[in-house]
C-alpha cells in the first residue's frame, strides 16, 4: 500500500506488519496472542536502541519530525511546569518561611490550592482539547500561568499566595494531561512508552532544576528590592515564557485536523493512516451512549485507581522530606545550598529509572507495562517503610530518600496502558486520561494535610507509612488490569475470528 503526493510515494507496506498494530477488531496481547497473523517480525538490534532505526526510510523521517516537535515542547513545557509547581518548596526552605511567618501548615496550604486548582480544570480541560486546536489552547494556558508565577514574587502574605497558587493550578491542569493524549493520538504501541517516559522525565529534571537555581539566585537576595527566594520566582517566569510561546508554533495538534508547517501533504497522510492501522479511533461526537459505555467500563476505574496509588505513594518525593531532614539536621549542620541540592539526588535516580523503565518495558518486556510498576512498587515499600522505621544507620536514611525515586518514574508507563487499553474510543481515551490525573489530585488535595503535617517534619511517620502502603496497592491494581485487559483482548481476537 502507498500515498501518493505530488513530489513522491510513501510506502507503507513494511510498518502494516510491525509489532503493536491492530487488524480489524483484535489487538496483540502484551504477551502475545497466539495468532499466526499477527505473529512478530524479527525485529532489528537497533530497534531495541531506539525504535525508529527499524522503519522504513519515509516513516523515519516523519517520526524524527513529530518527535522533535512534540517531545521538545512535551518536555520543555513539563520542565517549567514542574519548575512552577515546586519552586514553592524551595522557596519555602530558603527564607519565605522566616520573611511571612510561616509557622504553622501554610506550606500544606499552599500546596492544597494548587491541587484544588489542578483537580478542577483537568478533566474539562481534555474535553476542551478534542474540540479545540490543541497547539491553541494549551500554549495560552502556559502563557497564563508563567504570568501568574511573576506575580508571586509580590506576595506579602499567605493568603495572596493560596489564591495565586489556585489559579496556577487551574492553568496548569491543561498540560500534562493534555500532552498524554496528544502523545497517544500520534505514537504507536511499540513508540508509546519511550515518549511518555522521556516526557516524564521532565518532571525530575524541573525538581532537580528548581533546587539548583534556588542556589544559585539566593544570592542576589536585597538586589532590585527583592529577596532571594522572590527571585525564584522571576527567573522561573523567564524561563517559561518563551518556551509557551514556542507551543504555537511547535504543537501539531492531532493527525486528523494537524496544520503543523513541518508536515508535508504526503506525511498528514501518512501519520492519519499509522494511526488506522493501530486501531486509535479519530474524534467523534459525545453522545449518552458513549458517556454510558465509558462509565461502565472498567477502563476508567481501574486505570484512574492504578494512578491514584502511584501519584500519591510518591508524595514522599514531591514532599520536601529530604530537604526538610536535611535542614532539621545539627550534626552536621547543612547550608541553604546544600538543603536545596542534595535533595536532587532523587530525581536524579527518578530520571535514571523513567528511561529504564520505558526501554525494557518496550523491549526487554515486549510492550508488557505491569513487571516495571510491580518493580517501582517494591522499592518504594522498602524505601518509605525503612523511614516509617526512622531509627535506622544515616547512610541508610540518606539511601532510602534517594531510591525512594525508583517509584516516580512509572508515570508515562500507566498513561500508555492507558492509550492502548482506550485506543477503540477517542473521547474515552481523553476522558480516562483526564481522569487518571484528576482522581490522583483528588487525593492529593487532602492527603498531605493529614499525613504529611508541616508540623509533624521531619519525621513523617503518618506519610510514609501510608505511601508504603499505596505502592502496595498500585502493585495489586496493576496486576488486576493485566488479568482484565488480557481477557478483553482474547474477547476482541475470538470476536475477530468469527468474523
Amino acid at each position: 500500500m502507498a500515498l501518493h503526493g505530488d513530489s513522491k510515494v510513501i510506502d507503507i507496506k513494511g510498518f502494516e506488519e510491525n509489532p503493536g498494530i491492530i487488524v480489524g477488531a483484535t489487538t496483540r496481547s502484551e504477551e502475545d496472542l497466539s495468532n499466526p497473523i499477527q505473529a512478530k517480525p524479527t525485529r532489528k538490534w537497533q530497534s531495541y536502541i531506539w525504535d525508529t532505526l527499524d522503519k522504513s526510510p519515509e516513516e523515519r523521517r516523519l517520526m524524527f519530525k513529530l518527535d522533535a516537535a512534540v517531545l521538545t515542547f512535551a518536555t520543555l513545557g513539563y520542565f517549567i511546569k514542574y519548575l512552577d509547581q515546586i519552586n514553592i518548596n524551595n522557596a519555602f526552605v530558603s527564607g519565605m518561611k522566616e520573611d511571612l511567618g510561616l509557622y504553622k501548615n501554610q506550606l500544606n496550604y499552599m500546596q492544597t490550592c494548587w491541587t484544588v486548582g489542578y483537580v478542577i480544570g483537568e478533566v474539562p480541560s481534555n474535553m476542551i482539547l478534542t474540540r479545540v486546536r490543541p497547539s491553541i489552547w494549551i500554549p495560552a494556558m502556559e502563557l497564563t500561568w508563567t504570568v501568574l508565577t511573576f506575580c508571586l514574587c509580590k506576595c506579602n502574605s499567605a493568603g495572596s499566595i493560596y489564591a495565586l497558587r489556585f489559579l496556577i493550578g487551574l492553568a496548569e491542569s491543561t498540560f500534562y494531561p493534555g500532552m498524554q493524549y496528544i502523545i497517544g493520538s500520534w505514537y504507536r504501541r511499540d513508540e508509546l512508552a519511550k515518549r511518555s517516559c522521556i516526557f516524564h522525565t521532565a518532571s525530575a529534571i524541573g525538581s532537580m532544576f528548581s533546587g539548583y537555581l534556588m542556589a544559585a539566585v539566593y544570592h542576589l537576595g536585597g538586589k532590585g528590592g527583592y529577596r532571594g527566594w522572590q527571585w525564584l520566582f522571576i527567573v522561573d517566569g523567564i524561563i517559561s515564557l518563551p518556551i509557551a510561546i514556542s507551543g504555537f508554533f511547535l504543537l501539531p495538534d492531532v493527525p486528523e485536523i494537524t496544520r503543523a508547517w513541518y508536515f508535508t501533504p504526503e506525511e498528514r497522510l501518512f501519520a492519519q493512516k499509522r494511526m488506522q492501522l493501530e486501531g486509535r479511533a479519530q474524534r467523534a461526537p459525545y453522545t449518552k451512549a458513549k458517556f454510558k459505555r465509558i462509565f461502565t467500563s472498567w477502563h476508567i476505574y481501574t486505570l484512574a485507581t492504578l494512578y491514584m496509588t502511584f501519584n500519591n505513594a510518591g508524595s514522599g518525593v514531591t514532599q520536601p522530606t529530604f530537604a526538610q531532614y536535611l535542614k532539621d539536621s545539627v550534626n552536621p549542620k547543612y547550608t541553604v545550598g546544600q538543603i536545596n541540592t542534595y535533595p536532587t539526588t532523587t530525581y536524579a535516580v527518578q530520571i535514571v529509572s523513567t528511561l529504564a523503565y520505558a526501554w525494557t518495558s518496550d523491549s526487554v518486556f515486549r510492550g508488557a507495562r505491569w513487571p516495571p510498576i510491580v518493580f517501582g512498587g517494591v522499592v518504594s515499600i522498602i524505601a518509605y517503610a525503612s523511614l516509617a522505621f526512622w531509627d535506622i544507620p544515616t547512610g541508610w536514611h540518606w539511601a532510602c530518600y534517594i531510591i525512594a525515586g525508583c517509584g516516580g518514574g512509572l508515570s508515562g508507563l500507566c498513561m500508555a496502558w492507558a492509550h492502548e487499553v482506550c485506543s477503540d474510543d477517542n473521547e474515552e481515551r481523553a476522558i480516562v486520561v483526564g481522569t487518571m490525573n484528576e482522581l490522583a489530585y483528588v487525593f492529593q488535595a487532602w492527603l498531605p494535610l493529614v499525613v504529611w503535617q508541616q508540623i509533624d517534619a521531619p519525621r513523617y511517620h503518618k506519610g510514609f507509612v501510608t505511601s508504603a502502603c499505596l505502592a502496595a496497592g498500585m502493585i495489586i491494581i496493576s496486576l488486576v488490569i493485566r488479568v482484565l485487559w488480557k481477557r478483553e483482548l482474547a474477547k476482541k481476537a475470538k470476536m475477530g475470528a468469527v468474523a
